[in-house]
């Protein structure tokens, strides 16, 4: 068993008095032991970030920022294997989709590096000795809770622009991964360029310190990846301080395919989509609507891959679809199929937790897809949060545009056609941040990622990032050097 895992706050390692165990889903066993923060800790983080912003050169310095940015870059690509199997470990993650989440996380660093050397203000002479000019500067505190589902990649996504920007940082990460998130400390540590309280992490199952760090008024700025309802709530907290939020939330992709699709292409992507993190993913592709005509096709290729998907923990490299987070959550996932069953959905495949043989032991569920023809129903409108597909079928390209848009989410959508003009068309029309045309989940860190409607404000990777935690300064300067009245001539006539 690992020893105890601990808080990294002001450069060293600190315990709590809480301790809890760390547990491999796929089996149930205990794997280590980890402090429990809370509020003492998040409040030690606090004053360590707000001393770092205050009397380092970590906001003004940003060739230290981004030379800080690609030394972790190097200190994470060296260590993937062991945050792959850490994950894999921890969270149930397939390993493929483990290395999946690990190898996003260098380039990210090594993008928001170049931003750090490249980002800029404006300036301008408006009037003869007159300059005016805008700063963009660091808002502060900035403060990034993470949650279980990809704690290595979401974490690095908010810290990497708010590390570019010149914030020092406060890191909430979740107890579901605290042996993961003491590696990452210790990544952290290696980082030689990087001052004293810049990063403070802590690990906590519960919510105190979270709640402190959103009701603190030292952190004017929060990143937070989670649920609908958890964003806003804090949005209501930090209200009181007019504080910054940017939010990646709720989702329910919807799968598009016209009759134009390629079915050979579709159905291995429709699965990619419904098992990747084992479903447990902002944008797992949870809603299919299908064009009519092609509907029985789809069908009966669907069906039978799903029946088939092999159903086991990452250390077995057949597996297909690993366990989810812990037994009450495949408890809760079932619920919600049973509820949605008892109110009308038609189960093409049933799926459900493990109940016997070797894997009862973990949280494991097996794929389900439920045909629906109420658009209202909870099972289309509510986030399941697990390997649950749900099939709908649309007669009109209008219609496909409607069901999909009725919904209180908008964080991504995918389009399946070959025609030349309807998936940009669609894409036009559909409430979405980001849209899919014969793919899925493809993110890239150049371009803006977030949500439209219940699913975020602000947005995540690309330049936009950045602007979380900047504020912007305007500065004007007379200088009084060149007169205002009529032009002075050269003596020589010219």
């Amino acid at each position: 068993m690992n020893p105890t895992a601990l808080h990294w706050i002001n450069g060293e390692w600190v315990d709590s008095q809480e301790h809890a165990d760390s547990v491999n889903p796929a089996t149930g066993e205990t794997i280590g032991r980890y402090a429990d923060g809370g509020e003492n800790e998040a409040a030690a983080a606090i004053s360590a970030a707000g001393a770092a912003f205050d009397e380092t050169s970590w906001r003004d310095d940003r060739l230290l920022r981004a030379r800080v940015l690609n030394e972790m870059a190097h200190v994470f690509a060296a260590h993937t294997e062991e945050l792959v199997e850490a994950l894999a470990l921890e969270n149930g993650k397939l390993k493929p989709h483990a290395r999946f989440e690990v190898e996003m996380v260098p380039p990210k660093l090594r993008f928001y590096a170049a931003l750090a050397r490249t980002d800029h203000g404006r300036a301008m002479e408006v009037r003869p000795g007159t300059f005016s000019m805008v700063l963009r500067q660091a808002r502060g505190v900035a403060g990034i809770i993470v949650p279980w589902n990809s704690p290595v990649v979401l974490l690095i996504r908010s810290l990497a622009p708010a590390l570019a920007a010149g914030t020092t940082t406060v890191v909430k990460m979740p107890g579901r991964t605290a042996q993961t998130n003491s590696l990452i400390y210790r990544l952290f540590s290696q980082v030689t360029a990087l001052p004293r309280g810049v990063i403070n992490a802590f690990t906590e199952l519960h919510g105190n310190g979270a709640r402190h760090l959103v009701a603190s008024a030292d952190v004017p700025c929060i990143s937070y990846t989670g649920s609908t309802e958890v964003g806003r709530a804090i949005s209501a907290t930090g209200a009181q301080h007019l504080k910054r939020f940017g939010l990646e939330l709720g989702g329910k992709t919807p799968m598009i395919v016209f009759d134009d699709a390629d079915l050979d292409a579709v159905v291995p992507g429709l699965v990619t989509a419904l098992t990747v993190f084992n479903g447990q993913f902002c944008m797992t592709g949870s809603r299919l609507l299908v064009h009519e005509p092609i509907a029985d096709a789809l069908r009966q290729r669907l069906v039978p891959r799903l029946e088939q998907l092999r159903v086991g923990p990452a250390s077995d490299p057949d597996s297909e679809l690993g366990p989810v987070i812990d037994k009450s959550s495949a408890e809760r996932i079932d619920n919600v199929v049973r509820t949605a069953i008892a109110a009308g959905a038609k189960p093409l495949v049933r799926g459900g937790p493990i109940l016997d043989g070797p894997l009862a032991k973990g949280a494991f569920y097996r794929a389900s897809l439920l045909e629906v023809d109420d658009n209202s129903l909870d099972i289309i409108q509510e986030e399941t949060f697990g390997p649950v597909l749900t099939l709908q079928t649309f007669g009109s390209e209008a219609e496909a545009v409607r069901l999909a848009n009725d919904n209180q989410y908008g964080l991504a959508a995918s389009i399946w056609s070959r025609d030349i003009d309807r998936p940009l068309r669609v894409a036009r029309a559909l409430d979405a941040g980001t849209i899919w045309i014969n793919d899925w989940a493809k993110v890239y860190d150049e371009f803006e990622e977030g949500g439209f409607k219940q699913s975020g404000l602000g947005r995540m990777n690309g330049l936009a990032a950045m602007e979380d935690f900047l504020e912007h300064k305007h500065i004007t300067l007379t200088t009084g050097m060149i007169p205002t009245g009529p032009a002075v001539r050269d003596p020589r006539g010219r």
